[in-house]
């Protein structure tokens, strides 16, 4: 007998468009069932209906343990939630107060379904931190959100999420936002306490590797339906649905490599950047950071740079020195020039940056041919009205939008067309090098297939360089040629994308691919 059945699950908005529309299915004790699909699928809102977040239409069904919870009063859904339900929330900095220490945190968790003292409670919170792995257990209670990793922030959800030993947890995006190897340091996590307390998971992601990782089956969601449903492994390897064999290519891009004769277009030498910590009463640096540390490389014409590492690894900062926004020591040289404060600005039409977060680095009250024609009205003055309009239009057209969306603004598309926007100002200077700072680290897996493959064409068309920035390795091996590998701010390993991922020689590379695959 199934521990939770879902049957004729609907949800409907307050538009009365139905955002999950009649779907089945159910989860076993101790099973890991994974809900796969792109952002506005229904597959959170699916997770939080089971929760009583959203209110079930009458024909609909939950039922956990024969017990039907469509219809519960507020009073007894707060037995359920917490109790019988555990729920880990995407963002833990937004879910966690950042008012209260994290130990008041847990402990309020197992009061409120637990008449116990407040010493027991914060015992009981203390091997919790143990259970999920938090290092330095007895101290860490007193720490607030903001003191820790966000892979630590995590756990103490996770650590909240089992405070009263529930029946089924689930977890929404729960890696979304971790480096690959914090990711897989939870995953593990969540296995083992799956097999400790005989806990059924459901696990939402739009990351297909995560979820062919941890599921034992699969739901696959498109538009508020089940579109395929299995076993994962045979959902992974003999897929029927169309659009389930669109998610799964989507994953599985490979870079047609170029071995560049091209001459050199950058020469990096010996780039450092230090950034203080403290100062003293007369402004004197006494503490700093070294956040790129002695990095050198060399990069062709025509190809493209993969710079990879996880977060504080100093990859950004390194391709934010280069377009001038962070100071640093050591030599910047393009195509055999120094790149020095005075002749940056004859430069910055040649080399350009595409930043991680498109909505925050456009400017929302400019629309979109304000935002692209920005940089040639700066850098080609004496262009004419006709002219500018021309090469707008161009620009927009090469990155897959039309002159129709030219005097929109930036809230009224989706991520994946704001990072085209995105890419089509850096183009429109004709560029010869673009710095890719994570622009595609926030988009769904078809979405980040659209983009790698927009730039690749771009790249084939014009024979432009790319610097490719991102923790993904998945997207590394998608769009690289040569391929760099930082930790704490120097390069640990560097060579052409075949060797690094063929025969990577440090274990923190391997790390790396393992976690990615």
């Amino acid at each position: 007998m199934s521990l939770l059945n879902v049957q004729k699950l609907s949800v409907t908005v307050n538009n009365g468009r139905k955002v999950v529309n009649n779907i089945s299915f159910e989860l076993n004790r101790g099973e890991i069932l994974g809900i796969v699909g792109e952002s506005g699928s229904g597959k959170s809102l699916t997770a939080q209906s089971i929760l009583g977040l959203f209110p079930c239409r009458q024909t609909s069904s939950i039922l956990l343990n024969n017990q039907e919870l469509c219809g519960l009063s507020e009073d007894k859904w707060q037995t359920i939630r917490g109790k019988k339900i555990g729920f880990i929330f995407q963002e833990p900095m937004s879910s966690l107060n950042p008012l209260h220490t994290i130990g008041k945190q847990i402990a309020e968790a197992i009061l409120v379904h637990n008449p116990c003292s407040h010493t027991s409670a914060q015992k009981q919170a203390l091997e919790l931190l143990k259970t999920v792995g938090i290092p330095n257990a007895a101290q860490r209670l007193k720490a607030y959100p903001f003191e820790l990793s966000g892979g630590q922030r995590q756990r103490v959800m996770i650590a909240m999420a089992i405070a009263n030993t529930p029946e089924i947890l689930i977890a929404d995006e729960p890696t979304t936002a971790l480096d690959v190897t914090v990711q897989e340091q939870i995953l593990d996590l969540l296995l083992k306490l799956r097999k400790k307390m005989n806990m059924a998971i459901i696990f939402i992601s739009h990351d297909l590797s995560v979820i062919r990782k941890i599921a034992d089956r699969v739901l696959v969601m498109k538009d508020g339906q089940i579109v395929e449903q299995g076993p994962a492994e045979k959902i992974f390897t003999a897929p029927k649905n169309d659009y389930t064999k669109t998610l799964i290519n989507s994953s599985n891009i490979r870079k047609n490599i170029i071995n560049s004769k091209n001459k050199t277009i950058l020469d990096a030498q010996h780039i450092k950047v230090t950034f203080p910590l403290k100062k003293n009463f007369w402004g004197r640096v006494t503490s700093s950071i070294k956040a790129v540390n002695d990095v050198s490389f060399v990069l062709s014409g025509g190809q493209t740079l993969g710079i990879v590492g996880e977060s504080g690894s100093g990859k950004s900062t390194l391709g934010l020195s280069l377009v001038g926004i962070n100071r640093y020591e050591g030599d910047f040289i393009y195509k055999n020039q120094r790149i020095t404060p005075s002749n940056r600005h004859n430069l910055c039409s040649k080399i350009q940056m595409v930043f991680q977060d498109p909505y925050n680095s456009l400017n929302p009250r400019m629309n979109v041919e304000q935002i692209i024609s920005e940089g040639l009205i700066v850098n080609c003055p004496k262009l004419s009205k006709a002219e500018l309009h021309n090469r707008v239009i161009k620009a927009i057209e090469e990155v897959g939008l039309t002159a129709n969306d030219l005097k929109k603004y930036p809230h009224q598309f989706s991520g994946g067309q704001r990072q085209r926007i995105a890419i089509a100002r850096a183009l429109i200077l004709n560029p010869e090098l673009v710095v890719l700072d994570e622009p595609t680290s926030a988009l769904d897996v078809t979405i980040q297939a659209q983009i790698i493959k927009l730039l690749q064409q771009i790249q084939n068309n014009r024979g432009i360089s790319y610097i490719f920035i991102s923790h993904d390795m998945k997207a590394i091996r998608a769009m690289s040629d040569k391929i760099i590998v930082m930790k704490d701010g120097k390069i640990i390993e560097q060579g052409s994308a075949q060797q690094i991922y063929n025969n990577p020689q440090k274990e923190y590379t391997k790390n790396l691919i393992r976690a990615a695959c």
